[in-house]
């Protein structure tokens, strides 16, 4: 049974109702997002769409892919709109992850249904959509969301070859070519990155299958020139301008550097992605455990084969990468999904042997209950956390979920597996449109960058005023005052501010005012308070009392 095209209409428009909630409410999330929005700012002001700066800086991390998507984003916004004040606002930026979303879930609800059938591939769309990594990311504008379908895309051209290739059929050329072109776009998005799930797939059904009927219905003998045909001019061309540098900082440090170092304080030993499994994937983690055993009794059959063989090279890569980040094994999550779904709808539940076995899942299902219990929880608790106080709609999610997550348990404990899949979806549904809908609104004390970026549009006496900040220098504040923001030590700040009296604004912060107010004293000039601002740089849990100042000429 398949999917028909109403089921992928209905499928659609629910992902598009889940993921637009909070992206025009929430603010640049440090430090990542701001950077792909300035740099895909600065190119659309400067009109070169080849280099990729963040203010004076190269940003040479990954290929350009995902800049260009943004940039198009903007302009489609701006054309439509006919307004051009866009640039410097978060939600135009994250519409290629919304767009990826949506994508990623019908993908995962067509393979499914290929391999299984249509209610299998629904369960399994369900499970991802509500995820909580899946739900982060496909939030902002950052590359992990567009990868993700990217290789949902070319996973799904290889099993339509590795189909073709049992039945003794050729595929068709078009096939082929797609596949090519979709690694080519995957290594304009993140570089070789593509070639892991994509090849590390491959690899694995050729050994499992002892054959390279799959490898010679992909046609690598032209295909190769195709994913070459679409990344070598951009490759050339950047190489050209940034004399090589580029590669050397994006091969040499980025990529081949996070294979034996621990990059930027994310080095974790190998069993991380498995710790992090039970929060990263709820509620669909707990009935992975429970689908091991049927699993594995079914892992010679073809369409348990294909899954396991995009799993299982993917997960142990990067297990044993040195830099761990919990979004590296997101392109297992479909594939994951579709297995556990499988088990709940089409398998017989195998019954764990022994006492221990038993005893451990009784106590990951308590573990994941009590999970859950705090994603319920979450909204009036982190709410009482930030703020000091609640609010009555803040509840409601509460409200919502944790009954679901009661009636889970009782469905668990009945055996209801089926059931509790179904009721714990919901509960994770309620949990997470209550963060968006009913705790981002009420976080003021995250909010700083967009309430120093207001105030400095309307304080600021020059059209070209700089903000000099040596106290608070995230990314977000940069892209929100359209790179206007530069990070100064406090000494270097008062000495600018005092050059360019007529124009410039400082922020400073009260631990760095000491030193700035005695630097500026110096020259004797007053100092003039604007505005001041309190809060949580949530990037390092760190609280703030800054005040907004200018020089009186």
């Amino acid at each position: 049974m398949t999917l028909s095209f109403r089921h992928y209409i209905l499928l659609g428009l629910v992902a598009f109702l889940v993921a637009l909630p909070g992206r025009l409410s929430l603010p640049p999330l440090d430090r990542d997002e701001p950077r792909y929005m300035q740099a895909t700012a600065q190119m659309l002001a400067s009109g070169n769409f080849l280099d990729i700066r963040f203010q004076d800086q190269p940003r040479y991390h990954q290929p350009i892919g995902i800049y260009w998507l943004e940039a198009g984003a903007v302009k489609t916004v701006e054309f439509i709109t006919h307004n051009t004040t866009l640039r410097h606002k978060a939600w135009p930026y994250r519409i290629p992850s919304l767009l990826a979303c949506i994508g990623s879930i019908l993908l995962t609800a067509w393979i499914g249904a290929r391999l299984f059938d249509k209610h299998t591939g629904l369960l399994a769309a369900g499970f991802l959509l509500v995820a909580p990594l899946f739900t982060a990311e496909s939030r902002m504008a950052t590359i992990d969301s567009v990868l993700l379908l990217n290789i949902l895309c070319v996973q799904a051209l290889l099993l339509r070859h590795f189909d073709d290739a049992r039945a003794g059929r050729k595929t068709p050329a078009r096939y082929s070519c797609l596949y090519w072109c979709g690694l080519g776009i995957g290594l304009m998005l993140k570089g070789p990155i593509i070639l892991i799930p994509s090849f590390g797939t491959l690899f694995a059904l050729c050994l499992t299958t002892r054959s390279l009927a799959v490898w010679r219905q992909l046609q690598p003998r032209w295909g190769w020139m195709i994913s070459i045909a679409i990344v070598l001019p951009w490759c050339l061309s950047i190489a050209w301008v940034s004399h090589g540098e580029f590669f050397r900082r994006a091969i040499g440090h980025n990529l081949l550097g996070k294979v034996a170092n621990a990059q930027e304080a994310h080095g974790f030993p190998p069993g991380y992605y498995v710790l992090t499994f039970l929060f990263a994937f709820w509620p669909c983690a707990l009935y992975v455990v429970r689908a091991i055993p049927a699993i594995w009794q079914r892992r010679h059959q073809t369409n348990t084969t294909f899954l396991l063989c995009w799993i299982i090279p993917h997960w142990l890569f990067f297990e044993c990468l040195a830099t761990k980040l919990p979004h590296y094994v997101l392109p297992t999550y479909p594939a994951i999904a579709i297995l556990t779904a499988a088990s709940l709808l089409k398998w017989p539940f195998i019954p764990l042997r022994t006492l221990w076995a038993r005893l451990g899942l009784g106590v990951y299902a308590s573990l994941w209950l009590g999970v859950g219990c705090l994603l319920s929880a979450a909204v009036p608790l982190l709410l009482y956390h930030m703020e000091g106080r609640i609010f009555t709609d803040t509840y409601l999610p509460l409200c919502g979920s944790l009954p679901l997550i009661a009636a889970t348990g009782w469905l668990l404990w009945k055996q209801r597996w089926r059931e509790g899949a179904y009721c714990s979806i919901g509960a994770a549904l309620i949990s997470e449109m209550g963060v968006f809908l009913c705790l981002i609104p009420h976080l003021n004390s995250i909010q700083l960058a967009p309430h120093i970026a207001r105030s400095f549009e309307q304080l600021r006496p020059c059209q070209e005023s700089p903000l000099l900040s040596p106290s608070y220098k995230e990314p977000s504040l940069i892209f929100l005052t359209g790179g206007a923001t530069h990070s100064l030590s406090p000494i270097q700040a008062a000495q600018t501010l005092h050059d360019n009296a007529r124009c410039a604004l400082a922020l400073i912060d009260k631990r760095d005012e000491p030193i700035f107010q005695k630097t500026f004293a110096q020259f004797g000039t007053t100092l003039i308070l604007y505005d001041q601002f309190e809060g949580v740089n949530y990037s390092n849990g760190r609280k703030m009392h800054l005040r907004l100042y200018a020089a009186h000429e």
